[in-house]
C-alpha cells in the first residue's frame, strides 16, 4: 500500500547510505508477500524492516532459486534489541513451514550483499545465522565508499 511503501522509504533513507530508486518500491509492492517482507513496530511506529525475494540462481541449469535479502534496517536507537534477529528469524522460519510448498520448493540458499566496511552486519549474519562470507564483488555501489561487498550465503538445503 502506499503507506507502507511511505514507512519503507522514510526508514531506508535513516538506515542506510544509499537511496533506493522507485523499482525497489514497486517490486516490494507487487510481490505483496507479507511473510518475506516484514515490518516490525514499536507503540505503533515503524522501527525496523525486512525486504525478501525469491529469485533464481545465477548460472543454475537445473531451475533453482534462492532467497534474496534486499534489505534489512533497524533505525539505530532500536539496534542491539534482537529487532534485526526477530525479522531474519521470522524469514528462516517462514522457508521452513513452507519450503515444500510454491516457489519455495526450488529454494536452495539465502544470500545478500554487505558493503566491506560493514563489519556489524557481516558479524551479525555469520554469528548470529551462519552464514558464510563469500566472495567479494568490486564496484557493487555506484554512490557509496567503499564501493565493495561481500556475498553472504546460507544453505537452506
Amino acid at each position: 500500500t502506499k503507506q507502507t511503501t511511505k514507512q519503507l522509504r522514510k526508514l531506508n533513507a535513516a538506515c542506510f547510505p544509499v537511496s533506493y530508486n522507485e523499482n525497489y518500491y514497486r517490486e516490494v509492492v507487487k510481490r505483496q508477500n507479507d511473510d518475506l517482507n516484514k515490518f516490525a513496530y514499536w507503540n505503533g511506529f515503524v522501527i525496523g524492516a525486512v525486504c525478501t525475494r525469491v529469485e533464481p540462481i545465477p548460472e543454475s541449469t537445473n531451475n533453482r532459486s534462492r532467497l534474496y535479502i534486499m534489505t534489512l534496517g533497524v533505525l539505530a536507537a532500536y539496534r542491539g534489541r534482537n529487532v534485526g534477529t526477530k525479522l531474519i528469524g521470522s524469514i528462516l522460519e517462514y522457508f521452513e513451514s513452507n519450503r515444500n510448498v510454491g516457489e519455495l520448493t526450488t529454494v536452495d540458499e539465502i544470500v545478500l550483499h554487505v558493503q566491506t566496511s560493514n563489519d556489524d552486519a557481516i558479524r551479525f549474519y555469520t554469528t548470529r545465522f551462519g552464514f558464510e562470507q563469500g566472495e567479494m564483488v568490486e564496484n557493487y555501489y555506484r554512490r557509496i565508499d567503499p564501493p565493495h561487498c561481500y556475498v553472504l550465503s546460507k544453505k537452506l538445503r
